[in-house]
């Protein structure tokens, strides 16, 4: 029987919960054979640097680059140096080449499926920052990463949705752009509640009208796109865009709020992944996909539904801070030995939010040792002043 704890309801009040036994996920050692699946992954932060947490945190690489191959290990493609990364919030275009060199050549190790996130981030902002600036930017990104023999998921740029004018000022640089990669990249459409900067991307803050403009930078350079992944939690604009993309690039789904229904597809198609939720909910999810191979789609609605409410919590408003909750599951399940993270993101999330997110984890099944997730929470209530603390699994 595993120990109870006491923890904190919606209104601040201690209730005693006892966490259920754990579950066992059916993985099969072959690859996923329907859909190709990516994890957006964290970067577990060095917690005894002593830099500016803020502005120079350092990474902890073991840690990091263990995290990764846990989900190669299960069937995952990695999506490296993204906003579940902290890129740009935490992360610089500095530490993300680091990142991206050592996460190419581990990949290269295993076989492992890995795309990295090339930007403009490193681009100083300033009043009159030029589109061609922004274009000398992603090329600079893009050619590291080619070098470096990663595929490229070219993102939503802060500098570009800073300076453009106009939707044609983003169908010209994405077009100059695309025009000198060697290989398709995966598209990023990042929805402003991901990154407030981003408003007004494509040129509209109508969804309609930039989907208008982002299908046409698609479609006039489709051989170098492989894909594009969205991510505005709406469901129904995700399918619209899938039924309007060419035969020869794929949805990657983006929504951690309609992911089951969204990779299980309808007679009109489906979504392949792109997933920061993955990185917290990955042996569900990959025994998920595998059921989906298997056609038992029962299986794979029960395990899938149950993770929803927790990816919903995790990434609910303001969703920038879900990295804070996809952390919070990898210190519970023991893949990382503390609770703390570049640019001290930690504290994003309430002691409130963080015990809900326990009790929701341990009814999807997703706390793979209860004993040491009981104990390493009480620990952080500790923190907060509700003292129970326990020495073990600290």
């Amino acid at each position: 029987m595993v120990n109870s704890i006491k923890l904190l309801n919606k209104n601040g009040e201690l209730y005693t919960y006892t966490p259920q036994e754990p579950i066992t996920f059916d993985i099969p050692e072959e690859p996923f054979s329907n859909r190709i699946v990516y994890s957006a992954v964290h970067v577990v932060a060095d917690p005894f640097a002593n830099t500016d947490p803020i502005n120079n945190s350092k990474i902890d690489w073991e840690a990091t680059l263990e995290y990764r191959h846990y989900l190669w290990s299960l069937g995952f493609g990695v999506a490296e140096a993204m906003d579940t990364a902290q890129r740009g919030m935490g992360l610089n275009w500095e530490h993300a080449k680091d990142l991206i060199s050592r996460s190419v050549r581990e990949a290269k190790s295993v076989n492992g499926r890995i795309a990295c996130g090339a930007g403009t981030d490193h681009l100083a902002p300033h009043a009159n920052l030029t589109l061609e600036e922004v274009e000398r930017a992603y090329e600079e990104q893009c050619e590291f990463i080619e070098q470096e023999g990663g595929r490229i998921i070219l993102m939503a740029s802060r500098a570009l949705a800073a300076c453009a004018k106009t939707p044609e000022d983003y169908e010209n640089v994405y077009r100059n752009v695309l025009n000198k990669v060697s290989e398709p990249v995966i598209l990023h459409w990042l929805g402003d509640m991901f990154d407030p900067a981003l408003k007004g991307y494509w040129g509209y803050e109508n969804v309609d009208q930039a989907m208008e403009i982002c299908l046409r930078v698609i479609k006039e350079n489709e051989d170098k796109i492989d894909g594009i992944k969205i991510s505005l939690l709406d469901d129904k604009k995700e399918i619209l865009m899938r039924r309007l993309l060419p035969d020869s690039v794929k949805m990657y789904t983006g929504d951690d709020f309609n992911y089951p229904n969204l990779i299980k597809g309808d007679e009109q198609g489906y979504s392949h992944a792109l997933l920061g939720i993955f990185d917290a909910i990955a042996p569900a999810a990959a025994s998920a996909m595998h059921a989906l191979d298997a056609g038992n789609l029962e299986k794979y609605d029960s395990i899938l539904e149950k993770t929803v409410p927790l990816s919903r919590h995790i990434f609910q408003k303001p969703t920038y801070a879900y990295k804070t909750g996809v952390v919070f599951m990898a210190y519970l399940n023991g893949h990382q030995s503390h609770f703390r993270m570049i640019g001290g993101a930690e504290g994003q999330r309430s002691i409130i939010h963080l015990s809900e997110l326990f009790v929701m984890a341990d009814e999807a099944g997703l706390l793979k040792n209860p004993e040491m997730a009981t104990a390493r929470m009480k620990n952080i209530l500790a923190q907060a002043g509700v003292m129970q603390l326990s020495k073990q699994y600290m």
